[in-house]
Order: C-alpha cells, then structure tokens, then sequence
C-alpha cells in the first residue's frame, strides 16, 4: 500500500456494476465481500484497489482515505 492507491482509492470511481459511479472506498463492505466470496475482484488495479479498500474497511480504518477525496 503506497500513497498513490490511497489517493486512488479515495477519488476512483466503481466502473460498472450495481455500484458504479460511486467511489470506490464508499463501496458498502458487503458489496466488497461478495466480490471476495461468490465472484471474483476484478483483474488489474481496479482488482487490487477494491482488495485494499476491504481490507481497510474491515481493520476500520476507511476513515484514513476519506480526507483523500477530491470528489
């Protein structure tokens, strides 16, 4: 984890899905553990950004990217 995914993470918008257009640290954990569970993260950095960000939001620290966002 560097500071270019967190600001990333805070400002890159979910490209499809039941979700999309929403940030991605702003994706509802459960959505995140569906992924995880039943499907598949998306390969490529989208893939990697939506690991990071459950991961955050599990050890509750999402709060630490919110002040990233410039959207």
């Amino acid at each position: 984890m560097d500071k270019a995914q967190l600001i990333k993470l805070a400002n890159m918008r979910m490209p499809f899905g039941k979700y999309a257009g929403r940030v991605l640290i702003d994706l509802p954990e459960e959505y995140l553990l569906w992924f995880q569970n039943k499907a598949e993260f998306p390969d490529g950095e989208l893939g990697e950004l939506m690991q990071l960000c459950l991961a955050l939001k599990v050890e509750g620290l999402e709060s630490v990217v919110k002040p990233l966002k410039r959207i």
